[in-house]
C-alpha cells in the first residue's frame, strides 16, 4: 500500500527569512493524521534566505539528519563543532542528553534549500555526537546508496536506514523491502514514478506491505528512501 503525501498538502509556515513545509506535525502545525511515520518524526523542507538562519537553540533525545538540496548551511554547536554543509554531504547529530546548535546560511546572495529530518532514537539519554560525511555523485548515481543507519557510513541510533539516489531521465532503480519493513520516500528534486504512481518534487509517500520500492525518473531527480522497522 502506498499513501501519497502531496507537497501542496503539507503544513506551511513562511517568515521573512524562512519558508518551511512540514510533512508531519511540527511546532505550531498540527495534523493528527500526520504525526510521524514509524520512527520518522520530522521531515521539514526549508528554504533559508541569504545571510539568515536559526540561532542557538536546544534539542534532546532525537537523531537529527540534514541534507542540502541547494546552497550551504553553517553549523555550530555546544560540542565545539563548526562546519559548513553543502550538497552531497549528510550531517547527523545525536541530540541525546542535550545539545545546543545554530544553522546559518553563509551566502550573501543565494538561498539555502534543505531537508531537516528527525528520527526518534533507540533509547533516551544517549551521549551527544556529531558526524558529517560527503558522498560523491558517482556513489549516488543510478542506484539507492546506503548513506545512514545502524551499520552505515553515517550512524543512526535506531532501526532505520536512509538511502539516496540521483537518477537521470529514464533511469530506474529499486530497493527490496524485507517482510515487516516499511518505507518513506521523499522526492527532493525532479519527477518520478514510484511503483507506477507519479510523484513530483516535494511529494512524499508512506509504503507498507510492499515487497519493493521501484523508482523511475521522468526527469533528472534526487530521491531519499527511509527503510523503517
Amino acid at each position: 500500500m502506498i499513501t501519497i503525501r502531496p507537497s501542496k498538502e503539507r503544513g506551511h509556515n513562511q517568515l521573512s527569512w524562512l519558508d518551511s513545509r512540514f510533512s508531519f506535525s511540527f511546532d505550531q502545525y498540527y495534523d493528527p493524521q500526520f504525526m510521524q511515520f514509524r520512527s520518522l518524526r520530522v521531515l521539514n523542507e526549508d528554504v533559508v534566505a541569504p545571510g539568515q538562519g536559526f540561532g542557538m537553540h536546544p534539542h534532546r533525545d532525537m537523531e537529527i539528519l540534514t541534507w542540502i538540496i541547494d546552497g550551504a548551511i553553517e553549523h555550530r554547536d555546544s560540542m565545539g563543532t563548526g562546519a559548513v554543509l553543502r550538497p552531497g554531504e549528510l550531517q547527523h547529530m545525536t541530540a541525546g542528553t542535550g545539545v545546543m546548535h545554530s544553522e546559518f546560511n553563509p551566502s550573501p546572495k543565494d538561498s539555502t534549500h534543505l531537508l531537516q529530518i528527525w528520527i526518534t532514537p533507540e533509547r533516551k539519554g544517549l551521549k551527544p555526537d556529531y558526524e558529517q560525511l560527503a558522498f560523491p555523485d558517482k556513489d549516488l548515481r543510478g542506484r539507492f546508496h546506503h548513506v545512514a543507519g545502524p551499520e552505515a557510513p553515517v550512524t543512526i541510533r535506531q532501526d532505520a536506514d536512509l538511502f539516496i539516489t540521483r537518477l537521470d531521465k529514464g533511469q530506474e532503480t529499486k530497493h527490496a523491502l524485507k517482510p515487516g519493513r516499511h518505507a518513506w520516500v521523499q522526492l527532493a528534486k525532479g519527477a518520478v514514478k514510484l511503483n507506477g504512481v507519479e510523484l513530483k518534487a516535494g511529494d512524499g509517500a508512506a509504503i507498507t506491505k510492499e515487497d519493493e520500492v521501484r523508482v523511475e525518473a521522468k526527469e533528472p531527480s534526487e530521491v531519499l528512501l527511509f527503510d523503517l522497522a
